[in-house]
């Protein structure tokens, strides 16, 4: 599957609910999000039947996320579907690590290949404040969970803050010194609730290379780039969507929880799937990856034309 502009498409991000047990600050309103009727979201099978006509089409990486997906009824079901699906070569998600160290080795058993872990700060007063609710020593625990249930080459995503935690660059970036973990550092992008931020809040991935001298770059993953020092286990990576766009390589497309597919993170397009099966399905599909713009709204207009906040998106 190819979009209008010769890119592969073959990465799907699956929002499988809006809910969330944290507010972070930068995704969504103190007061939450409403929660939806079930007839609003799309069920299980739903997504199992949309997941699977993805794979057919040319799908290899599927990526749980939020909300916060273990606060999804039937989480496991859901992976244990997907996981079984022929094609698909890798069954990922994205979560805040506070119920992890209940359900590491069940997601694992269920087919989960790797994780992505949020930990935007290794004070536990300001973990506290910027989710507003949640406890670094439960998200640390995920992580040590992890670990012991299999999972490899676990993710730590960094939100960069600009005069929040931009002072912590360094001890994040340390914990890739001694275990095999990546811990990556992601520009903020002005989107919902953030989008009229102060410019000071936005600072470009390069702070990093200036907090941690001796970095060197390693390559890539996907929209990472990579770099280590000499005898640190690990990696640290920096996703630059704000300094050093990346467009040119994308290869996903979004679907959010009520059943509408999004060729593009900052685009207001969506292609509404909820109700379609078979051809139908397929070729909707097909629709929005021909769809995808050359580039976000970001490089134009300095902001997300996107109506959605991101736990609406799926991070």
């Amino acid at each position: 599957m190819t979009d209008g502009f010769g890119r592969v498409i073959d990465y799907l991000r699956i929002s499988v609910t809006e809910l969330c047990n944290y507010r972070c600050r930068y995704c969504m309103d103190e007061t939450g999000v409403g929660k939806r009727g079930h007839e609003e979201i799309l069920r299980l099978e739903e997504l199992a039947e949309i997941a699977a006509a993805a794979v057919a089409l040319g799908v290899k990486k599927i990526r749980l996320t939020g909300g916060e997906p273990l606060v999804r009824r039937g989480i496991l079901d859901l992976c244990r579907m997907l996981a079984d699906l022929p094609g698909l070569e890798e069954l990922t998600m994205t979560t805040n690590g506070s119920l992890l160290s209940e359900l590491a080795s069940e997601l694992r058993r269920a087919g989960v290949n790797r994780l992505n872990i949020s930990l935007d700060s290794l004070s536990p007063a300001r973990f506290a404040d910027l989710t507003r609710r949640g406890r670094l020593s439960d998200v640390l625990a995920g992580i040590e969970a992890a670990e012991d249930a299999g999972f490899r080459h676990t993710k730590l995503n960094a939100v960069l803050l600009g005069g929040v935690n931009t002072d912590e660059l360094s001890d994040l970036a340390t914990l890739a010194r001694d275990r095999a973990l990546s811990v990556r550092f992601i520009e903020l992008m002005p989107i919902g609730v953030c989008a009229d931020w102060p410019p000071e809040r936005f600072v470009s991935a390069d702070a990093v290379l200036q907090a941690v001298p001796g970095l060197e770059p390693v390559g890539t993953d996907g929209v990472a780039a990579l770099y280590t020092i000499p005898g640190w286990k690990g990696t640290v990576g920096l996703i630059r969507p704000m300094s050093c766009g990346f467009c040119d390589r994308c290869s996903r497309l979004r679907l959010t929880a009520d059943g509408k597919l999004k060729p593009c993170l900052h685009s207001s397009e969506e292609i509404p799937l909820r109700g379609l099966h078979g051809d139908d399905l397929s070729a909707a599909i097909l629709e929005a990856a021909a769809r995808k713009p050359r580039q976000h709204a970001l490089t134009a207009q300095g902001r997300s034309d996107s109506p959605r906040r991101m736990h609406e998106i799926g991070g």
